[in-house]
């Protein structure tokens, strides 16, 4: 059989195999948003066999299982690792033309290097095998993992309550890759839930030694745990929200919203809003005060099965893209901090495709020349980091924006495995771009393409976030 995954795999034009081999192959990886354990880097750990490295907690695989009429044992349950495994490889077939399989068979090139084989029933046992003789080695441990995928940087993603204790420890081992908390808030303004909004403001007032008795010190402690997150190298927060709130509202009003919630009383749809606005006016102002970027996730719907959610959880694959009108609270939501000069850096990501040019055209409103591509639209995210989104998402911003200033791919990912997304996305805009020279629509430059193409790899998010910097 041929190489699935080939040398030139993905890339159509001797332009683009040109572009992808002698510019992009070899760039390191600045992965600035990740959900990665960081206990797991701490630890250096170990994993026993493929399935505990690529299967826990993949609700991509599972979505797919589940529509392949696999039973829920075999994604979230108590099936053997093997079972779960072998389920897996039963469905990959079956997942021709969904980008798991294309991951699927990256992932196996490298790091394992198996690329004679496509994972079938048929191979289960042999790549099982395989796989599981390299996790036993101490090659395959986390943090080699790390370093054989050429990886510079890690932003992880943290709740403000964590101790960063595992984040504290690699900074202090001999680990050559710089991994930093990322600060995700969202569970301070998650309004939904009184009961698990106050649960979770007890804790903020206990790490940060705080009485929290008004919304002034609220933000307060808040404060204290963003500068606690500072001094521990966070440069980067995250928000992954519906849609931005914007709501117009007064101090008094969100003083007197804080002390109903925290009296247990449930709020209408509008105190909701608003107060979810205070707060991510904020958020905002803290992290253009600390020098940081704030990162805004639009448009998911979260936990749409019921029965599952209150079965498995959250983030177990019952999420779609929603429709949600972003435009005009977005607009808003930056303009108000964009007046007070209080506009962080800023990435903005869509999960609906058909919000790609309205968010290419909206940065374009709030860039003020201090920094090179200060507002960003971020990379394919979720349902759309696949060929097709990400294709769909370099042609809007190229033709809206600059995408020689784009920050370039992450993993968004819980799994070791996954820095062959950035070989994907790579792959994906060197065969873009070589196209354009084949065709006419860009010069055949290589060193002014290819440097363009290093600077989204690589070169751009180390200038933009400055985790490396002393």
């Amino acid at each position: 059989m041929t190489e699935f995954i080939h040398e030139d795999f993905l890339l159509q034009s001797d332009s683009a195999s040109r572009l992808y081999h002698e510019y992009a192959k070899d760039m390191p990886i600045y992965d600035y948003h990740c959900h990665l354990n960081p206990e797991d880097i701490a630890t250096n750990k170990k994993y026993e066999n493929l399935t505990q490295i690529w299967l826990y907690g993949d609700h991509y695989k599972w979505r797919a299982m589940r529509t392949n009429g696999v039973g829920e044992q075999y994604c979230t349950g108590c099936a053997s690792d093997w079972d779960k495994f072998q389920k897996w490889a039963y469905t990959i077939p079956y997942c021709l033309r969904n980008p798991l399989y294309h991951w699927t068979h990256l992932e196996l090139a490298n790091p394992f290097g198996i690329k004679d084989k496509l994972l079938s029933l048929d191979t289960a046992e042999e790549i099982y095998a395989r796989a599981n003789e390299l996790l036993a080695t101490d090659g395959f441990r986390a943090k080699a993992l790390i370093e054989k995928a050429n990886v510079k940087v890690i932003a992880t993603t943290d709740d403000p309550t964590d101790s960063l204790e595992h984040h504290i420890a690699i900074a202090s081992s001999d680990f050559s890759v710089k991994v930093c908390p990322t600060w995700r808030p969202d569970r301070a303004m998650a309004t939904e839930n009184i009961a698990a909004l106050n649960a979770w403001i007890d804790k903020l007032a206990s790490v940060s030694d705080v009485d929290i008795v008004d919304f002034q010190t609220y933000l307060d402690a808040l404060r204290i745990r963003h500068n606690f997150f500072h001094e521990n190298g966070t440069r980067i927060s995250d928000h992954g929200l519906e849609t931005l709130y914007a709501e117009d509202y007064t101090q008094n009003e969100i003083e007197a919203i804080f002390t109903k919630l925290r009296s247990a009383k449930e709020l209408n749809h509008q105190e909701q809003l608003k107060f979810k606005s205070a707060m991510m006016y904020e958020f905002a102002v803290m992290d253009a005060q600390a020098g940081w970027t704030q990162q805004l996730h639009l448009g998911v719907m979260r936990n749409n099965n019921t029965r599952m959610f209150e079965s498995v959880g959250a983030d177990t694959g019952f999420d779609s893209i929603g429709d949600f009108s972003i435009a005009v609270a977005l607009a808003k939501f930056l303009d108000r901090l964009d007046k007070t000069n209080s506009l962080p850096k800023t990435i903005i990501y869509n999960i609906n495709p058909s919000d790609n040019e309205i968010i290419a055209t909206m940065i374009g409103n709030f860039q003020d020349g201090t920094v090179a591509g200060k507002i960003q639209f971020g990379s394919g995210w979720w349902f759309l980091d696949q060929k097709d989104g990400m294709e769909k998402q370099i042609n809007a911003l190229s033709n809206m924006g600059l995408l020689s200033r784009f920050v370039g791919m992450l993993t968004d990912s819980r799994s070791f495995l996954s820095y062959s997304r950035h070989e994907y996305f790579r792959r994906i805009l060197s065969n873009m771009l070589g196209n354009d020279i084949e065709a006419g629509l860009l010069p055949k430059d290589f060193d002014l393409i290819g440097n363009m193409l290093k600077d989204i790899c690589y070169n751009n998010a180390h200038d933009y976030f400055g985790l490396l910097k002393p």
